[in-house]
Order: C-alpha cells, then sequence, then structure tokens
C-alpha cells in the first residue's frame, strides 16, 4: 500500500527487523500458542460476535451450524477463505495452517464426495484433533497432513485451490510459502487467503515479541509486500477481494491471550488501524 506520497506503508527499518528473527524461534512459539490453543479447547466461534473472536461474524450462520462443534471450538481465523475460493464439486483443495479443520470441513461439503481436501498443520496436537472429528463425524474425502506450510507435502501440480485463514503472516518465510503454494497447485489453480496485514508500523515492543508473532501481529507485513510476494511466486491476476481496518480494541485482543502483563500496557494505547482483515486471490497461469 502506499500513502499519497507514493511511499510504501511499513518502514524498510520495520521490514528488516522482522526478517531478522530466527525462524526457528517463531516456527516453536507458533507451534506453542497452537497447542495450547488445540489442548485448552477455548470455545471461541460459539460465543457471541465480538471484536475478535465469533465465527458468525466471519462465516454465514448456515454454514456455522452445518460444521463439527470440535473444529468450531479451536478456530482462529481472521476471515473465511472459501468465501473466495470458487470451490466446485471434485475440485482439490489444500488448506494451509489448517488447524482444528473449520476450513478444510467447510471446503469438503463443497466439494462433495468426488473432491478432496488436505489440511496441512505444523502443530501435532492440531492435526491429531482434526483428524479424530472427521473421523467422529463421517467425513472421508478430508485428510490432514503434519508438515511446514513451507514445505507442503503435496506432489507439484496436484491441486485445484489453496487456501489459508490468518497463517500465512505466522511463517517466518512468507515468500517461500506463496512459492510452495505456486508448485503445488495445477495451472489455471487459484489461492484464496484471508490474513492479518500490516497498515503502518507497529509499536517496537510488540513487534519484537514472538508472542505477538504467534497471535497473528507481530509477524504481519504490509500490503505491498504482501502481494508483492504473491507476485513474486508467479501468480497472477492478483485482486484484495476485502479489507477490514481494525479498530484499538480488536488488536489489543489477539494479544491478550499471550501475557496478561503485555495486555495491561498496550490497552492503554491507541492501536486502531495498525493492521486490517484482508482477503486476497491469485492465479497461476495456464
Amino acid at each position: 500500500m502506499k500513502s499519497k506520497k507514493g511511499k510504501k506503508t511499513g518502514s524498510a527499518k520495520a521490514m528488516k527487523a522482522k526478517s531478522s528473527k530466527n525462524p526457528e524461534d517463531v516456527r516453536k512459539a507458533v507451534r506453542e500458542h497452537y497447542t495450547r490453543l488445540a489442548l485448552k479447547e477455548t470455545p471461541c466461534c460459539t460465543q457471541p460476535a465480538g471484536p475478535t473472536c465469533g465465527c458468525n461474524a466471519i462465516y454465514p450462520q448456515a454454514e456455522i451450524v452445518s460444521l463439527p462443534s470440535e473444529a468450531i471450538a479451536v478456530s482462529a481465523g481472521c476471515g473465511n477463505p472459501t468465501a473466495i475460493a470458487g470451490l466446485k464439486p471434485g475440485m482439490v483443495v489444500v488448506d494451509l495452517g489448517s488447524g482444528g479443520g473449520i476450513d478444510v470441513f467447510l471446503s469438503a461439503k463443497k466439494v462433495g464426495d468426488s473432491g478432496r481436501v488436505i489440511g496441512i498443520d505444523a502443530t501435532p496436537e492440531m492435526i491429531y484433533r482434526a483428524r479424530e472429528t472427521a473421523r467422529s463425524n463421517g467425513f472421508e474425502n478430508v485428510e490432514f497432513r503434519l508438515g511446514e506450510i513451507e514445505h507442503i507435502p503435496m506432489e507439484p501440480g496436484t491441486a485445484d485451490v489453496v487456501i489459508s485463514n490468518c497463517v500465512i503472516n505466522l511463517s517466518p518465510d512468507k515468500e517461500q510459502v506463496f512459492r510452495d503454494a505456486f508448485r503445488v497447485l495445477k495451472p489455471g489453480g487459484k489461492l484464496a487467503v484471508s490474513d492479518i496485514v500490516l497498515l503502518k508500523d507497529l509499536p517496537e515492543d510488540i513487534r519484537a515479541d514472538l508472542g505477538s508473532w504467534s497471535s497473528c501481529v507481530g509477524g504481519a507485513v504490509s500490503e505491498a509486500e504482501y502481494i508483492g510476494g504473491i507476485k513474486k511466486a508467479g501468480f497472477e491476476k492478483v485482486k484484495v477481494e476485502e479489507r477490514v481496518v481494525y479498530a484499538h480494541e480488536q488488536l489489543v485482543g489477539y494479544l491478550k491471550d499471550t501475557d496478561s502483563e503485555k495486555y495491561a500496557k498496550v490497552a492503554g494505547r491507541d492501536l486502531s488501524q495498525f493492521i486490517a482483515s484482508y482477503k486476497i486471490s491469485a492465479v497461476k497461469p495456464k
């Protein structure tokens, strides 16, 4: 994104600081955060819609009531990528960072018995939970694989659509995620993601904290960098389908579960309009 003077939002200093983090430290912090979510079973999406929680604010009610409660209970997305994915019966869909499987199960209903949906997640506890949910609810057209989204455990050119919901921002190497998504897609295949994007530089203490990164805030990059990574991977027809700017309460809501002391510090600041939830689509050339 550019200002009126034509400068990209997000300073070079901020981008450099993000990339200088030890990738393994980032991955460890993210795994620990989502392991706690998988084991804690906090029913976020069964609560009324709030500033950062409530699937009714993200998904149509008819879709929510049709999904397994076990998957809804650990949903941690920021949007609904299936809404822009154009899913049809018979398609092969890959969900990067599938967590408890809410978008996998939703996609499975759309692609039908002739299609297949494969969830990829790096947290063993989430994979176990999602597999149990699939088994107990009779989903036979889904599969969950343990792996990093930078190195998707799939053969090249096997997917019709790659989706992701508030996960690519967690990666320490987002460009590699987009390259590997491009690799596993068939020619003409579609990328459809919901994610957190940075609108202006975060305060230093928030940006530098690994807890903030695992909460989908500290690792966010600017629109220009995010879309630039998609284009650099080879995608075309890149389109911002939706952009929702977050208010102070929404950003703080993402942070408060990581550290109560930190939450007390940020709660007294104005953190509105630092980040936004985006829906972005792109196509692999035929």
